[in-house]
């Protein structure tokens, strides 16, 4: 059993690195997590006071974008006391606020499966078919980490859907083996809004399992970029299970709304089959982590043995790799923009920019 002590400073090691994918330096995130020494209650020096404090010191300076992502931080990696969900609450406004300064960027509440599905959208209106972009990240990423690509939803040419894993942020969904079906019925509900042609999903960790799952039986779907996605050994390999980081594990039990005990039984039902993936005809990017500690290596192995149109960029880092955010960034956009687009000088300009990176990489 894993302590209340080495459970804070798993997920404080697991904050670090997400505060790095959301603009923050090291220094910034470790001063407050000096102040974060406890989880479980809101009192001075646990953890959602200490980074809830720090939200509203930015929203005080005018900043609702840093205001919104110490917010993010304050109810990592979920909602677990009244003030963790008070700072999901606060995140959202702040992130609302940000929108209204920047412009393009709507709020939307979906019908999907028979619940009222909280969006952010960009690009959608009833000009022109532009190909539709659906973005959502795992199961600690809410849908406010991702505003970059709202604002680039002009640049790219498409119209893009931001959303959240079932059981994360605003989702009020439970993650289930079937939760590829919010992903169709979300397409739908964006068809009744706007025409689109074509579907590319960019979606991480976990969501990337539920979007292969998906354009394992929805046609539209013409492309996926994934980063790290569990497909069926973390599922069902009981001794990778024994490893699992206890944070991976309490947030699945959040999400699923699973007992923990229960979840190393029903997990196996989540698994991907080869005959799914068989179906998923289209092309496909996964981003695999050399050293990562969630999902394991057998998972892309299999990817790469039943994909037919298959991209691995594989990065000597740990889940998610964060240490090679830019270059993952780069790849994401080359890949959209030539899938959606064809060939041409930014693929080219994009691609050799990465060739560059990794040279660089490797001479250091």
């Amino acid at each position: 059993m894993t302590s209340i002590l080495s459970y804070v400073d798993e997920v404080a090691d697991l904050v670090l690195l997400h505060a790095r994918a959301q603009g923050m330096t090291p220094a910034q995130a470790r001063a407050i997590l000096a102040d974060a020494r406890r989880l479980g209650d809101d009192a001075p020096g646990s953890w959602s006071h200490a980074w809830t404090t720090a939200g509203d010191a930015a929203l005080a300076a005018g900043d609702p974008l840093n205001a919104c992502r110490r917010y993010n931080l304050a109810r990592f990696p979920y909602p677990d006391t009244d003030g963790q969900r008070a700072a999901g609450a606060a995140c959202v406004a702040a992130f609302d606020e940000w929108r209204t300064g920047v412009g393009g960027i709507q709020r939307r509440e979906l019908d999907v499966l028979g619940a009222k599905l909280p969006v952010w959208t960009s690009g959608l209106d009833t000009t022109a078919r532009k190909p539709l972009l659906v973005i959502m990240g795992g199961i600690v990423s809410i849908k406010e980490q991702w505003g970059q690509f709202l604002t680039a939803a002009g640049r790219l040419g498409m119209a893009v859907v931001v959303t959240e894993m079932p059981g994360v942020g605003e989702n009020p969904l439970r993650y289930r083996p079937d939760s590829h079906r919010m992903l169709s019925a979300l397409a739908d509900a964006v068809a009744e809004l706007t025409p689109y042609r074509d579907v590319y999903a960019v979606a991480m960790s976990f969501g990337g399992t539920m979007a292969l799952g998906w354009a394992a039986r929805d046609p539209r779907v013409r492309g996926i970029l994934t980063v790290g996605a569990p497909v069926r050994s973390f599922f069902t390999d009981a001794q990778w299970w024994q490893r699992v980081p206890e944070t991976t594990k309490r947030t699945l039990a959040h999400v699923t709304g699973l007992p923990q005990q229960d979840l190393a039984a029903e997990l196996p039902a989540y698994a991907l089959t080869r005959e799914e993936l068989a179906n998923v005809r289209i092309p496909v990017g996964y981003v695999v982590s050399a050293r990562d500690e969630i999902v394991p290596a057998a998972d892309s192995t299999l990817l790469a043995a039943t994909l037919p149109n298959l991209d691995r960029l594989r990065f000597d880092d740990v889940h998610g790799s964060p240490a090679h955010l830019t270059d993952t960034k780069l790849w994401i956009v080359r890949s959209l923009i030539a899938w959606s687009r064809g060939t041409g000088p930014a693929t080219a300009a994009l691609g050799a920019a990465l060739r560059l990176r990794t040279t660089l990489r490797r001479a250091r």
